[in-house]
């Protein structure tokens, strides 16, 4: 008897661990097996970045092998855009602007928070990540949490850090960065 309920504490405290490490996501579980994408899609707080990675032709990219960084925009980040530029952005004609900004939310490697503390540590506060669009994003800690400045000095919060992915990691940001 001792045994099951050591067993069933033991499943409680792994399965609790488990849900620590990969934090639901916009209503969805977030699992470590599945890619970026494969993750991404089952977010209700995503559905405009995964609609703009679409038309970015950039699945594939985001569903290889990586492992890839993500500052994962939300609705409400590109809801702060100004009105009709995502709806500009995902035409067509508009693809190499959309693919520069979507790039820039994207750093090679599977880089945690833990790792941007570090490297802040180690640079007076502040940390640089150069994006797979070419440009750098600064990481500064704010309050409790990180602040990401893009090239135009605007910033954004990490609103949930480390969302472990079988291909790299996801941090959700507030704000859409620009190059």
């Amino acid at each position: 008897m001792n045994s099951i309920k050591l067993g069933a504490a033991l499943a409680l405290v792994i399965s609790a661990g488990a849900a620590t490490a990969n934090p639901m996501v916009g209503g969805a579980a977030m699992y470590s097996t599945k890619t970026i994408v494969q993750n991404a899609v089952n977010s209700k707080d995503h559905t405009t970045l995964v609609a703009a990675v679409k038309a970015g032709g950039l699945v594939d990219t985001l569903s290889g092998k990586g492992p890839f960084t993500v500052f994962a925009p939300t609705n409400a980040a590109f809801a702060k855009l100004p009105a009709g530029t995502v709806e500009t952005l995902v035409k067509p004609e508009n693809k190499a602007m959309l693919d520069k900004i979507l790039t820039y939310h994207v750093v090679p490697g599977r880089v945690t928070a833990q790792q941007i503390a570090a490297m802040a540590a180690r640079h007076g506060g502040t940390a640089m990540l150069k994006t797979v669009e070419g440009e750098n994003l600064k990481f500064m800690k704010s309050g409790k949490g990180w602040m990401v400045v893009d090239a135009k000095g605007d910033k954004s919060r990490i609103t949930i850090a480390n969302v472990m992915q079988s291909n790299g990691v996801i941090h959700v940001v507030d704000t859409v960065l620009m190059p």
